[in-house]
Protein backbone atom coordinates (compact mmCIF):
# COMPACT_ATOMS: atom_id res chain seq x y z
CA UNK A 1 0.00 0.00 0.00
CA UNK A 2 2.37 2.13 0.63
CA UNK A 3 3.29 4.60 3.63
CA UNK A 4 3.79 8.14 4.66
CA UNK A 5 5.44 10.17 2.01
CA UNK A 6 6.16 7.23 -0.19
CA UNK A 7 4.96 6.80 -3.67
CA UNK A 8 2.22 4.25 -4.15
CA UNK A 9 1.41 1.75 -7.58
CA UNK A 10 -0.44 2.70 -9.91
CA UNK A 11 -4.44 2.38 -9.04
CA UNK A 12 -6.27 0.07 -11.44
CA UNK A 13 -10.13 -0.20 -11.98
CA UNK A 14 -11.28 -3.11 -10.15
CA UNK A 15 -13.79 -5.40 -12.62
CA UNK A 16 -14.91 -9.24 -12.01
CA UNK A 17 -12.84 -9.63 -9.09
CA UNK A 18 -9.71 -8.59 -10.56
CA UNK A 19 -7.64 -5.25 -11.50
CA UNK A 20 -8.28 -3.68 -14.59
CA UNK A 21 -5.87 -1.25 -16.27
CA UNK A 22 -6.66 1.52 -18.76
CA UNK A 23 -3.76 3.91 -20.66
CA UNK A 24 -5.61 7.16 -19.43
CA UNK A 25 -4.53 8.31 -16.06
CA UNK A 26 -4.95 10.75 -13.64
CA UNK A 27 -2.58 11.88 -10.22
CA UNK A 28 -3.53 11.64 -7.09
CA UNK A 29 -2.55 14.48 -5.01
CA UNK A 30 -1.67 14.81 -0.86
CA UNK A 31 -3.66 17.97 -0.20
CA UNK A 32 -0.66 18.23 2.53
CA UNK A 33 2.18 18.63 0.46
CA UNK A 34 0.59 19.51 -2.87
CA UNK A 35 2.89 16.49 -4.28
CA UNK A 36 1.28 12.99 -6.75
CA UNK A 37 1.06 10.34 -4.60
CA UNK A 38 0.28 7.69 -7.58
CA UNK A 39 -1.48 7.73 -11.03
CA UNK A 40 -5.18 6.44 -11.18
CA UNK A 41 -6.09 4.34 -14.22
CA UNK A 42 -9.51 6.48 -15.34
CA UNK A 43 -12.28 4.36 -16.85
CA UNK A 44 -13.89 4.78 -20.55
CA UNK A 45 -17.17 4.09 -21.77
CA UNK A 46 -15.47 0.70 -22.60
CA UNK A 47 -14.78 -0.03 -19.16
CA UNK A 48 -18.12 1.27 -17.63
CA UNK A 49 -19.58 -1.27 -19.53
CA UNK A 50 -17.64 -3.45 -18.24
CA UNK A 51 -18.17 -3.37 -15.00
CA UNK A 52 -22.12 -2.80 -15.22
CA UNK A 53 -22.12 -6.11 -17.18
CA UNK A 54 -19.84 -7.56 -14.80
CA UNK A 55 -22.60 -6.58 -12.10
CA UNK A 56 -25.44 -7.90 -14.15
CA UNK A 57 -23.86 -11.79 -14.72
CA UNK A 58 -23.03 -11.73 -10.28
CA UNK A 59 -26.49 -10.22 -9.75
CA UNK A 60 -28.48 -13.52 -10.05
CA UNK A 61 -25.98 -15.72 -7.82
CA UNK A 62 -25.71 -12.87 -5.43
CA UNK A 63 -29.63 -12.44 -4.72
CA UNK A 64 -30.05 -15.50 -4.76
CA UNK A 65 -27.28 -16.10 -2.22
CA UNK A 66 -29.31 -16.45 1.19
CA UNK A 67 -29.40 -13.28 3.90
CA UNK A 68 -28.04 -15.09 6.42
CA UNK A 69 -24.97 -16.39 4.08
CA UNK A 70 -24.15 -12.49 2.64
CA UNK A 71 -24.49 -11.59 6.43
CA UNK A 72 -21.48 -14.12 7.35
CA UNK A 73 -19.46 -12.54 4.05
CA UNK A 74 -20.38 -9.06 4.66
CA UNK A 75 -18.80 -9.83 8.43
CA UNK A 76 -15.76 -11.23 7.79
CA UNK A 77 -15.17 -7.98 5.21
CA UNK A 78 -15.98 -5.94 8.63
CA UNK A 79 -13.76 -7.98 10.48
CA UNK A 80 -10.69 -7.14 8.20
CA UNK A 81 -11.36 -4.02 7.32
CA UNK A 82 -11.28 -3.21 11.78
CA UNK A 83 -7.81 -5.61 11.51
CA UNK A 84 -6.40 -3.09 9.03
CA UNK A 85 -7.79 0.06 10.46
CA UNK A 86 -4.67 2.23 10.98
CA UNK A 87 -3.30 1.17 7.31
CA UNK A 88 -6.56 2.22 5.69
CA UNK A 89 -6.88 5.12 8.32
CA UNK A 90 -3.05 6.23 6.89
CA UNK A 91 -4.04 5.84 3.24
CA UNK A 92 -7.77 8.00 4.22
CA UNK A 93 -5.01 10.80 5.93
CA UNK A 94 -2.73 10.77 2.63
CA UNK A 95 -5.50 11.02 0.10
CA UNK A 96 -7.83 13.54 1.85
CA UNK A 97 -4.98 15.50 4.08
CA UNK A 98 -7.29 14.63 7.25
CA UNK A 99 -5.15 14.10 10.60
CA UNK A 100 -4.66 10.83 11.24
CA UNK A 101 -5.99 11.10 14.79
CA UNK A 102 -9.45 11.47 13.05
CA UNK A 103 -9.19 8.94 9.94
CA UNK A 104 -7.67 6.52 12.92
CA UNK A 105 -10.73 7.04 14.91
CA UNK A 106 -14.09 7.72 13.05
CA UNK A 107 -13.62 7.34 8.63
CA UNK A 108 -13.00 3.99 8.87
CA UNK A 109 -14.33 2.80 12.15
CA UNK A 110 -17.50 4.32 11.39
CA UNK A 111 -17.72 3.15 7.60
CA UNK A 112 -17.56 -0.63 9.54
CA UNK A 113 -20.68 0.45 11.96
CA UNK A 114 -22.99 0.41 9.17
CA UNK A 115 -21.34 -2.97 7.25
CA UNK A 116 -22.12 -4.90 10.93
CA UNK A 117 -25.15 -2.59 11.15
CA UNK A 118 -26.67 -4.15 7.97
CA UNK A 119 -25.31 -7.47 8.21
CA UNK A 120 -26.84 -8.33 11.17
CA UNK A 121 -30.50 -6.87 10.00
CA UNK A 122 -30.69 -8.88 7.34
CA UNK A 123 -30.10 -11.95 9.35
CA UNK A 124 -32.66 -11.16 11.68
CA UNK A 125 -35.54 -10.51 9.52
CA UNK A 126 -34.48 -6.83 8.02
CA UNK A 127 -35.62 -7.92 4.43
CA UNK A 128 -39.16 -9.83 5.64
CA UNK A 129 -42.31 -8.24 4.34
CA UNK A 130 -45.27 -7.96 5.79
CA UNK A 131 -49.03 -9.97 6.26
CA UNK A 132 -51.91 -8.34 6.31
CA UNK A 133 -55.72 -10.38 7.20
CA UNK A 134 -58.25 -8.73 5.19
CA UNK A 135 -61.03 -11.52 5.32
CA UNK A 136 -61.56 -14.47 6.84
CA UNK A 137 -60.50 -15.75 3.44
CA UNK A 138 -58.61 -13.26 1.79
CA UNK A 139 -54.76 -11.47 3.00
CA UNK A 140 -52.10 -9.30 1.21
CA UNK A 141 -48.48 -9.90 1.75
CA UNK A 142 -45.51 -8.02 0.45
CA UNK A 143 -42.12 -8.95 -0.34
CA UNK A 144 -39.10 -7.01 -0.93
CA UNK A 145 -36.69 -7.46 -3.71
CA UNK A 146 -32.94 -6.37 -5.00
CA UNK A 147 -32.75 -3.59 -7.34
CA UNK A 148 -30.36 -4.96 -9.92
CA UNK A 149 -27.13 -3.34 -10.56
CA UNK A 150 -26.87 -0.04 -8.70
CA UNK A 151 -23.84 3.15 -8.68
CA UNK A 152 -22.53 4.40 -5.98
CA UNK A 153 -21.24 7.86 -6.41
CA UNK A 154 -19.07 8.94 -3.67
CA UNK A 155 -17.67 12.39 -2.27
CA UNK A 156 -14.20 13.69 -1.69
CA UNK A 157 -14.84 14.24 2.25
CA UNK A 158 -15.38 11.04 3.87
CA UNK A 159 -14.44 8.39 0.95
CA UNK A 160 -14.52 5.10 2.78
CA UNK A 161 -16.90 5.96 5.06
CA UNK A 162 -19.47 6.84 2.25
CA UNK A 163 -18.11 4.02 -0.11
CA UNK A 164 -19.37 1.83 3.10
CA UNK A 165 -22.44 3.71 3.56
CA UNK A 166 -23.57 3.06 0.05
CA UNK A 167 -21.90 -0.57 -0.56
CA UNK A 168 -22.98 -2.24 2.81
CA UNK A 169 -26.81 -1.75 2.23
CA UNK A 170 -26.55 -2.40 -1.53
CA UNK A 171 -25.26 -5.90 -1.05
CA UNK A 172 -26.90 -6.25 2.45
CA UNK A 173 -29.94 -6.63 0.01
CA UNK A 174 -28.82 -8.55 -2.67
CA UNK A 175 -28.03 -6.18 -5.32
CA UNK A 176 -24.39 -5.47 -6.97
CA UNK A 177 -22.49 -2.16 -7.20
CA UNK A 178 -20.49 -0.07 -9.54
CA UNK A 179 -18.99 2.62 -7.62
CA UNK A 180 -16.82 5.52 -8.93
CA UNK A 181 -15.07 7.43 -5.93
CA UNK A 182 -14.38 11.36 -6.04
CA UNK A 183 -11.11 12.05 -8.56
CA UNK A 184 -9.80 14.18 -5.49
CA UNK A 185 -9.58 11.02 -2.96
CA UNK A 186 -10.19 7.92 -4.81
CA UNK A 187 -7.28 5.88 -3.05
CA UNK A 188 -9.83 3.66 -0.71
CA UNK A 189 -11.84 2.19 -3.61
CA UNK A 190 -8.89 -0.44 -4.90
CA UNK A 191 -8.21 -1.66 -0.91
CA UNK A 192 -12.49 -1.66 -0.25
CA UNK A 193 -13.21 -3.48 -3.49
CA UNK A 194 -10.07 -6.17 -2.75
CA UNK A 195 -11.00 -6.62 1.19
CA UNK A 196 -14.40 -7.42 -0.43
CA UNK A 197 -13.30 -10.17 -2.23
CA UNK A 198 -11.08 -11.47 0.45
CA UNK A 199 -14.25 -11.80 2.84
CA UNK A 200 -15.75 -13.85 -0.08
CA UNK A 201 -18.51 -11.46 -2.02
CA UNK A 202 -18.48 -12.91 -5.51
CA UNK A 203 -16.96 -11.42 -8.66
CA UNK A 204 -18.68 -8.68 -10.25
CA UNK A 205 -20.55 -7.71 -7.19
CA UNK A 206 -18.89 -4.36 -6.17
CA UNK A 207 -17.06 -3.09 -9.37
CA UNK A 208 -14.66 -0.21 -9.48
CA UNK A 209 -14.52 2.46 -11.67
CA UNK A 210 -12.39 5.99 -11.51
CA UNK A 211 -12.05 9.26 -12.78
CA UNK A 212 -14.44 12.70 -13.15
CA UNK A 213 -17.80 13.96 -13.52
CA UNK A 214 -17.73 12.59 -17.14
CA UNK A 215 -17.27 8.98 -15.93
CA UNK A 216 -20.05 9.49 -13.69
CA UNK A 217 -22.39 10.45 -16.00
CA UNK A 218 -21.89 7.11 -18.03
CA UNK A 219 -23.22 5.42 -14.96
CA UNK A 220 -26.25 7.87 -14.45
CA UNK A 221 -27.07 7.32 -17.73
CA UNK A 222 -26.53 3.47 -18.25
CA UNK A 223 -28.96 0.83 -19.00
CA UNK A 224 -28.48 -1.10 -16.95
CA UNK A 225 -28.08 1.09 -13.90
CA UNK A 226 -31.50 0.69 -11.58
CA UNK A 227 -30.29 2.63 -9.18
CA UNK A 228 -28.05 6.36 -8.60
CA UNK A 229 -26.51 6.90 -4.73
CA UNK A 230 -24.81 10.11 -5.03
CA UNK A 231 -23.46 12.45 -1.82
CA UNK A 232 -21.86 15.65 -3.01
CA UNK A 233 -22.87 19.07 -3.93
CA UNK A 234 -26.90 20.12 -4.90
CA UNK A 235 -25.50 21.74 -8.28
CA UNK A 236 -24.27 18.86 -9.21
CA UNK A 237 -26.65 15.96 -7.62
CA UNK A 238 -29.77 18.09 -9.78
CA UNK A 239 -28.03 17.19 -13.09
CA UNK A 240 -26.89 13.14 -11.46
CA UNK A 241 -30.76 12.72 -10.41
CA UNK A 242 -32.25 14.33 -13.63
CA UNK A 243 -30.18 12.29 -15.78
CA UNK A 244 -31.27 9.25 -13.57
CA UNK A 245 -35.04 10.04 -13.63
CA UNK A 246 -34.63 10.01 -17.78
CA UNK A 247 -34.39 6.66 -17.27
CA UNK A 248 -36.77 5.79 -14.43
CA UNK A 249 -33.92 5.07 -11.89
CA UNK A 250 -33.95 4.84 -8.08
CA UNK A 251 -32.21 7.58 -6.82
CA UNK A 252 -30.60 8.50 -3.22
CA UNK A 253 -29.10 12.41 -3.47
CA UNK A 254 -27.23 13.40 -0.71
CA UNK A 255 -26.68 16.93 -0.81
CA UNK A 256 -25.24 19.86 0.94
CA UNK A 257 -26.41 22.19 3.42
CA UNK A 258 -25.88 25.56 5.13
CA UNK A 259 -27.28 24.45 8.51
CA UNK A 260 -28.50 26.26 11.67
CA UNK A 261 -27.08 25.50 14.76
CA UNK A 262 -29.18 27.44 17.31
CA UNK A 263 -27.98 28.50 20.65
CA UNK A 264 -30.91 29.47 23.25
CA UNK A 265 -30.62 31.91 26.03
CA UNK A 266 -31.04 29.57 28.34
CA UNK A 267 -28.32 26.98 27.01
CA UNK A 268 -25.12 26.40 28.95
CA UNK A 269 -22.82 28.17 27.17
CA UNK A 270 -20.14 25.87 27.41
CA UNK A 271 -21.43 23.13 25.89
CA UNK A 272 -22.91 25.52 22.91
CA UNK A 273 -18.97 26.49 22.58
CA UNK A 274 -18.08 23.13 22.07
CA UNK A 275 -21.35 22.51 19.53
CA UNK A 276 -20.46 25.29 17.52
CA UNK A 277 -16.86 24.46 17.21
CA UNK A 278 -17.51 20.92 16.33
CA UNK A 279 -20.45 22.03 13.62
CA UNK A 280 -17.51 24.23 12.33
CA UNK A 281 -13.78 23.23 12.15
CA UNK A 282 -14.27 19.45 12.61
CA UNK A 283 -12.44 17.61 9.34
CA UNK A 284 -11.33 21.22 8.76
CA UNK A 285 -14.85 22.09 8.16
CA UNK A 286 -15.06 20.13 5.24
CA UNK A 287 -18.31 18.45 6.19
CA UNK A 288 -21.75 18.61 4.74
CA UNK A 289 -23.76 18.76 7.86
CA UNK A 290 -21.55 21.34 9.46
CA UNK A 291 -23.63 24.15 11.57
CA UNK A 292 -22.28 26.84 9.77
CA UNK A 293 -25.10 29.58 10.44
CA UNK A 294 -24.68 29.88 15.18
CA UNK A 295 -27.71 31.91 16.23
CA UNK A 296 -26.57 33.56 19.35
CA UNK A 297 -29.11 35.44 21.75
CA UNK A 298 -27.45 39.02 21.21
CA UNK A 299 -27.44 39.11 25.38
CA UNK A 300 -25.30 36.38 25.42
CA UNK A 301 -22.87 37.15 22.26
CA UNK A 302 -20.12 38.88 24.40
CA UNK A 303 -19.48 35.78 26.71
CA UNK A 304 -19.76 33.21 23.63
CA UNK A 305 -16.89 34.88 21.92
CA UNK A 306 -15.11 35.26 24.71
CA UNK A 307 -15.61 31.37 25.38
CA UNK A 308 -15.25 30.94 21.75
CA UNK A 309 -11.70 32.49 21.57
CA UNK A 310 -10.72 31.05 24.33
CA UNK A 311 -11.55 27.66 23.35
CA UNK A 312 -9.79 28.07 19.81
CA UNK A 313 -6.24 27.31 20.43
CA UNK A 314 -7.65 23.95 20.63
CA UNK A 315 -8.12 23.63 17.24
CA UNK A 316 -4.52 22.29 16.18
CA UNK A 317 -3.24 22.25 12.85
CA UNK A 318 0.38 20.32 12.34
CA UNK A 319 1.39 17.32 10.68
CA UNK A 320 -1.67 15.10 9.83
CA UNK A 321 -0.10 12.33 11.18
CA UNK A 322 1.27 13.93 14.73
CA UNK A 323 -1.37 12.10 16.82
CA UNK A 324 -1.69 15.82 18.24
CA UNK A 325 -2.59 17.18 15.30
CA UNK A 326 -6.79 17.55 14.99
CA UNK A 327 -6.97 20.08 12.07
CA UNK A 328 -5.55 19.32 8.64
CA UNK A 329 -5.12 21.18 5.40
CA UNK A 330 -8.14 21.56 2.99
CA UNK A 331 -8.84 18.42 0.54
CA UNK A 332 -7.08 20.25 -3.08
CA UNK A 333 -5.80 23.17 -4.55
CA UNK A 334 -9.17 24.47 -6.13
CA UNK A 335 -11.18 23.86 -2.90
CA UNK A 336 -8.73 26.25 -1.12
CA UNK A 337 -8.87 28.87 -4.15
CA UNK A 338 -12.80 28.20 -3.41
CA UNK A 339 -12.80 28.91 0.40
CA UNK A 340 -10.16 31.68 0.37
CA UNK A 341 -12.11 33.41 -1.87
CA UNK A 342 -15.43 33.37 0.59
CA UNK A 343 -13.24 34.46 3.31
CA UNK A 344 -12.12 37.69 1.29
CA UNK A 345 -15.63 38.21 0.48
CA UNK A 346 -16.84 37.55 3.77
CA UNK A 347 -13.88 40.91 4.85
CA UNK A 348 -13.82 42.82 1.71
CA UNK A 349 -17.44 42.84 0.67
CA UNK A 350 -20.03 41.34 3.19
CA UNK A 351 -17.82 43.58 5.43
CA UNK A 352 -18.48 41.06 8.54
CA UNK A 353 -16.46 41.51 11.64
CA UNK A 354 -13.51 39.32 11.88
CA UNK A 355 -13.79 38.00 15.25
CA UNK A 356 -10.66 35.03 14.06
CA UNK A 357 -8.56 33.47 11.47
CA UNK A 358 -8.97 35.58 7.71
CA UNK A 359 -6.74 35.20 5.16
CA UNK A 360 -2.61 34.67 5.16
CA UNK A 361 -1.09 31.92 5.75
CA UNK A 362 -1.64 30.26 9.23
CA UNK A 363 1.08 29.74 11.67
CA UNK A 364 1.96 25.99 11.80
CA UNK A 365 4.23 23.96 13.60
CA UNK A 366 7.34 22.29 12.35
CA UNK A 367 7.49 19.84 10.16
CA UNK A 368 4.39 21.25 7.84
CA UNK A 369 4.83 21.76 4.33
CA UNK A 370 4.00 25.03 3.60
CA UNK A 371 3.37 24.00 0.06
CA UNK A 372 0.06 21.86 1.56
CA UNK A 373 -3.40 23.20 1.35
CA UNK A 374 -3.52 25.20 5.07
CA UNK A 375 -6.28 27.82 5.94
CA UNK A 376 -7.13 29.32 9.15
CA UNK A 377 -10.11 28.52 11.09
CA UNK A 378 -12.23 31.34 10.72
CA UNK A 379 -14.74 33.58 13.05
CA UNK A 380 -17.22 36.26 11.57
CA UNK A 381 -19.43 38.03 14.03
CA UNK A 382 -22.09 40.41 14.15
CA UNK A 383 -23.16 38.71 10.53
CA UNK A 384 -26.44 39.25 8.81
CA UNK A 385 -28.81 36.74 6.75
CA UNK A 386 -27.98 38.39 3.74
CA UNK A 387 -24.58 38.27 3.29
CA UNK A 388 -23.10 35.50 0.62
CA UNK A 389 -21.11 33.92 3.72
CA UNK A 390 -24.29 32.75 5.65
CA UNK A 391 -25.99 32.05 2.24
CA UNK A 392 -24.08 29.88 0.55
CA UNK A 393 -22.26 26.65 1.64
CA UNK A 394 -18.16 26.94 1.78
CA UNK A 395 -17.44 23.50 3.04
CA UNK A 396 -14.43 24.43 4.83
CA UNK A 397 -13.98 25.69 8.19
CA UNK A 398 -15.93 29.57 8.19
CA UNK A 399 -18.06 29.89 11.12
CA UNK A 400 -20.88 32.83 10.75
CA UNK A 401 -22.64 34.01 14.45
CA UNK A 402 -25.96 35.82 13.88
CA UNK A 403 -27.18 37.60 16.62
CA UNK A 404 -30.89 37.75 17.58
CA UNK A 405 -32.46 39.62 20.14
CA UNK A 406 -35.19 38.34 22.78
CA UNK A 407 -36.62 41.40 23.61
CA UNK A 408 -40.07 40.42 21.63
CA UNK A 409 -42.21 37.80 23.36
CA UNK A 410 -42.22 36.23 19.76
CA UNK A 411 -38.78 36.21 19.29
CA UNK A 412 -38.99 32.57 18.97
CA UNK A 413 -41.06 32.61 15.81
CA UNK A 414 -38.94 34.78 14.07
CA UNK A 415 -35.05 32.97 14.75
CA UNK A 416 -36.98 29.73 13.45
CA UNK A 417 -38.04 31.96 10.24
CA UNK A 418 -34.56 33.15 10.05
CA UNK A 419 -32.61 29.55 10.75
CA UNK A 420 -35.29 27.79 7.70
CA UNK A 421 -34.61 30.86 5.18
CA UNK A 422 -32.31 28.92 2.67
CA UNK A 423 -33.16 26.43 -0.15
CA UNK A 424 -31.23 23.88 1.77
CA UNK A 425 -32.44 21.60 4.36
CA UNK A 426 -29.78 19.12 5.13
CA UNK A 427 -29.04 19.62 9.41
CA UNK A 428 -29.83 21.65 12.10
CA UNK A 429 -29.57 21.48 16.05
CA UNK A 430 -30.10 23.72 19.40
CA UNK A 431 -28.90 23.98 22.48
CA UNK A 432 -30.78 25.14 25.42
CA UNK A 433 -31.64 23.08 28.71
CA UNK A 434 -35.22 22.77 28.22
CA UNK A 435 -35.66 19.50 26.45
CA UNK A 436 -39.84 20.56 26.02
CA UNK A 437 -38.54 24.01 24.19
CA UNK A 438 -36.43 21.79 22.24
CA UNK A 439 -38.58 19.34 21.18
CA UNK A 440 -40.93 22.54 20.26
CA UNK A 441 -37.96 24.11 18.29
CA UNK A 442 -36.87 21.11 16.12
CA UNK A 443 -40.79 20.25 15.14
CA UNK A 444 -40.48 23.34 13.47
CA UNK A 445 -37.11 23.32 11.96
CA UNK A 446 -36.96 22.55 8.20
CA UNK A 447 -34.20 19.70 8.02
CA UNK A 448 -33.75 16.15 7.75
CA UNK A 449 -30.54 15.73 10.72
CA UNK A 450 -30.95 17.18 13.94
CA UNK A 451 -29.46 17.11 17.10
CA UNK A 452 -30.68 18.53 20.74
CA UNK A 453 -27.57 19.45 23.28
CA UNK A 454 -24.76 17.84 20.45
CA UNK A 455 -23.54 18.04 17.13
CA UNK A 456 -22.58 15.52 14.55
CA UNK A 457 -23.41 12.00 15.34
CA UNK A 458 -24.65 9.68 12.93
CA UNK A 459 -24.57 6.08 14.01
CA UNK A 460 -25.61 3.17 11.64
CA UNK A 461 -29.08 2.95 13.77
CA UNK A 462 -29.91 6.66 12.70
CA UNK A 463 -31.43 7.45 9.49
CA UNK A 464 -30.32 10.18 7.56
CA UNK A 465 -31.05 11.97 4.77
CA UNK A 466 -31.61 15.88 4.05
CA UNK A 467 -35.11 18.17 3.61
CA UNK A 468 -35.78 20.37 0.16
CA UNK A 469 -32.65 21.11 -2.04
CA UNK A 470 -30.30 18.86 0.32
CA UNK A 471 -30.96 15.65 -0.69
CA UNK A 472 -33.83 12.80 -1.76
CA UNK A 473 -34.30 9.62 0.40
CA UNK A 474 -32.04 8.32 3.46
CA UNK A 475 -28.79 6.62 4.31
CA UNK A 476 -28.62 4.05 7.64
CA UNK A 477 -31.06 2.70 9.84
CA UNK A 478 -33.95 0.29 8.78
CA UNK A 479 -35.24 2.93 5.81
CA UNK A 480 -31.53 3.06 4.26
CA UNK A 481 -31.77 -0.36 3.59
CA UNK A 482 -35.57 -0.44 2.21
CA UNK A 483 -34.05 2.37 0.09
CA UNK A 484 -31.97 -0.46 -2.08
CA UNK A 485 -35.04 -2.44 -2.09
CA UNK A 486 -38.41 -2.66 -4.35
CA UNK A 487 -41.73 -3.69 -3.24
CA UNK A 488 -44.60 -6.14 -4.35
CA UNK A 489 -47.68 -6.54 -2.86
CA UNK A 490 -50.09 -9.87 -3.40
CA UNK A 491 -53.46 -10.45 -2.91
CA UNK A 492 -54.26 -14.04 -1.85
CA UNK A 493 -58.20 -14.99 -2.08
CA UNK A 494 -57.79 -18.94 -0.33
CA UNK A 495 -61.29 -19.59 -1.43
CA UNK A 496 -60.32 -19.32 -5.69
CA UNK A 497 -63.66 -16.31 -5.65
CA UNK A 498 -62.82 -12.77 -7.36
CA UNK A 499 -64.02 -11.48 -4.63
CA UNK A 500 -67.37 -10.55 -2.86
CA UNK A 501 -68.28 -7.31 -5.09
CA UNK A 502 -67.60 -8.63 -8.38
CA UNK A 503 -69.39 -11.96 -7.66
CA UNK A 504 -72.45 -10.24 -7.60
CA UNK A 505 -71.85 -9.42 -10.69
Amino acid sequence: MGTQGQQMEQQPLYIVGKRHTTTKTFQSIDPSTNQPITSVCTADREAVDLAVKAGRTAFSQWSATSPVERSRILLKAASILRARNDELATLETRDTGKPFSETSTVDVITGVDVLEYYAHLIASGGLDGETTQLRPDAWVYTTKSPLGVCAGIGAWNYPIQIALWKSAPCLAAGNCMVYKPSEFTPLHALQLAEIYTEAGVPPGVFNVVQGAGDVGAMLTSHPGIAKVSFTGQVSTGSRVAASAAAGMKYVTMELGGKSPCIILPDADLDSAVDGAMMANFFSTGQVCTNGTRIFVPDTLLAAFEKRLLAKMPLVRGGPVMDPSTNFGPLVSRPHFDKVGSYIRHGIETDCAKLLYGGLGAPTLPSGTDPAGNWIKPTIFTNCTDSMRITREEIFGPVMTILPYSTSSPKYLDTLIARANNTTMGLAAGVFTKNINLAHSVMARIEAGICWINTWGESPAEMPVGGWKMSGVGVENGRKGLEAWTRGKSVLVENGGSVGTVYAKL
